[in-house]
């Protein structure tokens, strides 16, 4: 999978990070070419010794309403379990080599099976879903945002004509999965003409519950210690004035009574 260059999605992806008050959206949209070369050759040859290319794998339903009571009983009664769709295996690759390339070097997503994606039901759908997530988050900062992105996306990827998967892991296989994190989404519009895949992420973090190594709420602990820094100064300074002034005390403590001891008499009996 090679990473596609695109203007469009960089200005995009650059307002995608947007912070709202308690928590911070972070997304990014990608494209990649779905034709192999080097590693991806040899990744491919030992992806079809578990099955041939044209196996077809089972997934896992959308999560959502969007899978209909006879579609899940059908499949049920066929002994497949509430699994609504297939893929071939070579989609399937094609999949995972995206989720590989995006999130490397941290992630590695080799050992993911069929059930971890769904294929969603329409583009309407997606579309939907997307923009209900972060409008109800980022509000009317989303709302500027919205014609400009899904017009990127249509012009790179012919939304009409794609096949558009997602990936929904357990927690333990979930590149998310973390603490603070509210909410999450990964789309992959797979257009198979043009042989090519983009890829949408976003997630939704709790500026109150960041992990450390997210980066997020950096500014706010650099405030912090910027802040027991300064009352940590202040506090030296106050002790170095009481020395000195303990000191200044002493000396003339002992002038006065050494050369002035009437006059402070005096004082009293004034």
């Amino acid at each position: 999978m090679k990473l596609l260059e695109n203007s469009g999605f960089e200005a995009i992806n650059s307002l995608l990070t947007i912070e709202t008050g308690d928590c911070k959206i972070i997304g990014r949209i990608e494209s990649y070419s779905c034709k192999m070369a080097g590693d991806d050759k040899q990744m491919f040859k030992q992806f079809c010794q578990e099955g041939q290319p044209h196996v077809l794998e089972a997934l896992s339903p959308p999560q959502s309403s969007g899978i209909s009571p006879n579609k899940l009983s059908q499949s049920l009664d066929d002994g497949e379990g509430p699994l609504s769709d297939k893929c071939s295996r070579k989609t399937l690759f094609y999949l995972i080599a995206t989720l590989n390339e995006s999130f490397r070097p941290d992630y590695d997503f080799s050992r993911t099976k069929g059930h971890d994606f769904s294929k969603e039901p329409s583009v309407n759908w997606v579309f939907n879903a997307v923009n209900s997530s972060l409008s109800a988050a980022a509000g009317e900062v989303y709302s500027h945002l919205q014609p400009q992105l899904w017009e990127a996306l249509d012009k790179e990827i012919s939304l009409a004509e794609c096949d558009i998967y997602s990936y929904n892991p357990d927690l333990d296989s979930d590149p998310y999965g973390e603490e603070g994190n509210l909410w999450s989404f990964n789309y992959f519009f797979y257009n198979k003409r043009l042989k090519r895949i983009v890829f949408f992420t976003c997630r939704s973090v709790s500026l109150f519950m960041a992990p450390r190594d997210s980066g997020i709420g950096t500014e706010l602990d650099l405030e912090l210690d910027e802040g027991s820094y300064e009352e940590e100064e202040e506090g030296n300074m106050d002790e170095e004035r009481f020395d000195r002034q303990m000191t200044a005390n002493k000396s003339c403590g002992s002038s006065v009574f050494a050369s002035g001891g009437p006059t402070a008499k005096s004082n009293i009996a004034v």
